[in-house]
């Protein structure tokens, strides 16, 4: 069974943020997460689902022109990742990366009214 992709992307574009990227069912699963990704225990981040991209998008590094997303990109963190609970509101992943290593969840919430607002920590 082939390792699941897990990334982070670093994305400086109209303001700088982070793209956590799991790959479920042959794409990336895309979230922003407007501040630095959570290292410890304690600490929630907001993560906004965006659109799904493509595997290959996992090792894109550079600047994108023009458009939605303008601005550099570079990868913050790289590894796979075991699934260990997933759900319409809840996944629960097991994360091997340099940076983030463990068990993360990410709950579906509704914070400020809208429905693509999840909850990313380290559980």
């Amino acid at each position: 069974m082939a390792e699941k992709i897990y990334v982070i992307q670093k994305h400086n574009a109209s303001h700088l943020h982070y793209d956590l990227r799991l790959e479920f069912n042959g794409v990336l699963k895309s979230w922003a997460v407007p501040k630095i990704p959570p290292t410890e225990k304690g600490v929630k981040r907001l993560a906004v689902e965006v659109q799904d991209h493509e595997k290959s998008y996992a090792n894109f590094e550079g600047e994108i022109k023009e458009g939605y997303g303008k601005g550099t990109v570079e990868t913050w963190d790289k590894g796979n990742y075991d699934l260990i609970e997933k759900g319409d509101k809840k996944i629960v992943v097991n994360i091997h990366g340099k940076k983030l290593s463990g068990e993360y969840v990410l709950i579906k919430t509704k914070l400020g009214g809208k429905e693509n607002n999840w909850l990313f920590f380290k559980k």
